[in-house]
């Protein structure tokens, strides 16, 4: 695995495009918005290369909470500060706020009918393959190594298969990680 890269020549980005790129996420990635995250940030605005993007997202998933949250705040403070987080925040989790109190308060209304029940079924089967799809782009980009391919089927199989708890599959998973990483780096030195 190689090491973090910096970004180069990191574009100007003001907090209004900070602000509707998130918002635009928040507004269109539903059932998860990693996919999205990805599209918007390299694809459509070209603030970062695709290996860029894996790692820093790679970076906001083993921090606690919601990585696409923890993404949007890093990459926010990354290009305009402090303000910079807080309005990419901001515009991640606004509007789907907004339409969650909306959306509760008519599923709480709704949720016995038969129809309402099997449009759920449908949208949690497309989430779930977004999941996929995303984790696949991601790893397309990155050059992993038998080890680390290891670690990925390890837990799939402990957290998919298994379901063993996730702080302690991540409590396995991350030193192993970094510890390869160590080894890794003071062969090549």
């Amino acid at each position: 695995m190689e090491a973090v890269s910096p970004l180069v020549a990191a574009p100007s980005v003001s907090r209004l495009s900070l602000f509707t790129a998130f918002l635009k996420v928040g507004v269109l990635g539903f059932g998860g918005v990693a996919a999205w995250v990805r599209h918007i940030v390299v694809v459509e605005r070209g603030w970062m290369s695709e290996v860029e993007f894996a790692e820093l997202f790679g970076v906001a998933s083993t921090l606690p909470g919601a990585n696409t949250v923890n993404f949007a705040t890093i990459l926010g403070d990354r290009y305009a500060g402090l303000s910079g987080a807080i309005i990419a925040l901001a515009g991640l989790v606004g509007a789907p706020l907004l339409i969650l109190v909306v959306v509760a308060s008519l599923y709480a209304r709704y949720s016995g009918l038969e129809d309402v029940r099997a449009a759920l079924a449908g949208a949690a089967a497309a989430a779930a393959g977004l999941v996929v799809g995303t984790a696949l782009k991601l790893l397309r980009n990155l050059t992993p190594d038998l080890v680390m391919l290891l670690v990925v089927a390890g837990i799939f199989l402990a957290a998919g298969l298994l379901r063993w708890p996730i702080l302690g599959i991540l409590g396995i998973a991350i030193p192993v990680c970094m510890v390869t990483v160590v080894i890794r780096e003071r062969r090549r030195g």
